[in-house]
């Protein structure tokens, strides 16, 4: 059987009693630096163009990235020429830093050098792998064999970096393959690189430790982090960076526990693009930190133009479910998500902490409206149509209503087969509630209130129908009116009236629930006045139950009844 698991051997736990990361909180951004232009460019079925490279580089100017690694000069002409091109047009702003890679080989870092002639700061990024499996199945070197690489990268780097005075040079290495690397081989390579850079000197140098492959569980990786923390000589003169895959999934989880394990410095790319699947996510870390109250230092608010950036020069379509930039992850389909989130969204004041139910962050942080937020199909609940209505159209309905009117609109997605936007919603509710039969249209109406209560005059129709009734009150007098007119014994159970702001011509919103001879029949009306509003909702509702013989009679069309049987 190839689907086998014993195969597999579990990852060794670092055995550390005395961890402290797990107590610790992130309470600053780490050092940002992405990687999208190398390592991100590398994982390309097509690599990007120059004209690609500097818009993807423009855009992590924008969002406020210090420290950009921008290639591989050394190994692809591509990347050299790009170098050249950002130092040659002077396109590197001032507080920028770019970065570039090497392997520690003389003839490499070489030409590493003359690509970067001319910057006036970079980071110098050398690498070899110290791994196991590499040490002994792809090198055939012992542990000392893979020093003496380290350390004569390092020299090398330190000599040529001599060459260029006018350059503010940083030194970078990265025992490659960290995670697969015996933790006191790794510190003994850094400590042997590091005797060579003196950073307790002055040199500006990163340690940088990459999880090439993701191998463990991200406690485990932390542990590791913190132990090399520990261990290393010279900790207080360097920068700890880490650099995580997510072969695991788990890339963005690895890179936030090793911060709190020490790191310093974090590198990844927009949306996590990289090798096999995937680098660190610099987007989801970023705001990760800032829905926990932590400046991440980077301006993550026009999130469609991240995405849209992306997608041009990577040719990679963004997830519809990737976090925070997603197109449908802020979006409610559920039935009560919907009711939670309208209810916690009006009870939202400007200032006050964020506290809604299903949002971890305000979708407008990053640039994305409310009305992405509850969108409806066959899943969606009384809430979420009730939150479509008054968001789009300014009608707020009453609780029976949103329970009566949401079964009709899930019926409707069923058919439909899929979502309903906001425009099939509000004919839905039209046709079903506010549609008028035209002999029951308001006319006019009269309210007299004498001792004896209220006395009611209203015309319908074109034909000018008046009825005519007493009550207590208006729908009262109203009923009776409709009852002595057409012999119809009308029981009003239930009715609301609204006062309508912004989003409507009308002014009122009246809807209400009869019954007559066993039959139940809703209706809404819209109206300048609220008076309006209710004796028109009243004269819908018994329209659509009234046989068609006691209607007025230019209801009849056709020998059938119009109109919806809402009820």
């Amino acid at each position: 059987m190839s689907f086998d698991h014993r195969k597999y051997v579990a990852f060794p736990p670092v055995r550390k009693r005395n961890r402290r990361w797990p107590d610790q909180v992130i309470q600053k951004a780490p050092t940002w630096c992405a990687v999208d232009l190398r390592d991100g460019n590398q994982a390309l079925v097509k690599p990007m163009s120059v004209a690609q490279k500097q818009r993807l580089f423009d855009l992590l100017v924008k969002l406020g990235f210090k420290e950009i690694e921008i290639g591989f000069p050394a190994a692809s002409q591509p990347d050299f020429d790009f170098c050249r091109k950002l130092i040659d047009e002077n396109r590197i702003p001032g507080d920028v830093t770019i970065q570039v890679l090497t392997q520690a080989r003389a003839e490499l870092i070489a030409r590493t050098f003359e690509a970067l002639k001319g910057a006036s700061r970079a980071v110098v990024h050398v690498y070899n792998s110290t791994s196991t499996v590499q040490r002994e199945q792809v090198f055939g070197l012992d542990r000392e064999g893979i020093r003496r690489i380290a350390v004569s990268g390092a020299e090398i780097v330190r000599d040529f970096a001599a060459g260029y005075p006018d350059t503010d040079w940083t030194f970078q290495y990265s025992p490659e393959s960290f995670t697969g690397t015996e933790l006191d081989f790794a510190v003994e390579v850094i400590d042997a690189v590091n005797d060579v850079w003196r950073p307790d000197c002055g040199q500006k140098v990163i340690i940088n430790l990459p999880a090439t492959v993701e191998m463990s569980t991200p406690n485990v990786f932390a542990d590791q982090v913190e132990w090399v923390c520990d261990h290393i000589r010279y900790r207080e003169h360097v920068s700890v960076s880490v650099h995580t895959h997510n072969d695991r999934g788990c890339a963005v989880a690895a890179a936030e526990l090793a911060v709190m394990a020490g790191a310093d410095r974090v590198e990844g790319t927009l949306m996590g693009n990289g090798e096999r699947t995937g680098n660190m996510d610099l987007v989801t870390m970023a705001m990760n930190l800032y829905s926990q109250g932590v400046d991440p230092c980077l301006d993550l608010s026009g999130m469609a133009e991240i995405t849209d950036v992306v997608e041009a020069c990577t040719e990679i379509p963004t997830h519809p479910r990737h976090p925070y930039a997603g197109e449908l992850v802020f979006t409610a389909f559920s039935g009560s998500h919907q009711d939670a989130i309208r209810k916690c969204l009006a009870q939202c004041d400007e200032g006050q902490a964020w506290n809604v139910a299903y949002l971890p962050i305000n979708p407008s942080d990053v640039g994305r409206r409310y009305d992405e937020v509850v969108r409806i199909n066959s899943q969606s609940g009384k809430g979420g149509v009730a939150y479509v209505l008054e968001r789009d159209y300014g009608i707020s309905l009453p609780r029976w209503l949103q329970i009566e009117f949401s079964k009709l609109v899930q019926k409707e997605a069923e058919r439909n087969g899929g979502e309903l936007d906001s425009d099939t919603i509000h004919g839905l509710f039209e046709s079903c509630y506010l549609q008028v039969p035209e002999p029951w249209r308001l006319t006019s109406y009269d309210l007299h209130r004498d001792d004896q209560g209220v006395r009611a005059e209203v015309r319908i129709g074109g034909a000018d129908e008046v009825l005519a009734g007493r009550g207590l009150g208006a729908v009262e007098a109203v009923v009776v009116a409709i009852s002595e007119r057409f012999g119809i014994s009308v029981m009003v159970e239930t009715y609301d009236e609204f006062a309508l702001g912004k989003g409507t011509a009308a002014n009122a919103l009246a809807c209400i629930r009869v019954t007559a001879d066993g039959q139940a029949s809703s209706a809404a009306a819209l109206a300048e006045d609220t008076a309006s509003a209710t004796i028109q909702a009243l004269l819908s509702a018994v329209a659509r139950l009234a046989p068609a013989r006691e209607l007025p009679n230019e209801a009849v069309v056709g020998g059938r009844r119009p109109g919806l049987n809402a009820g």
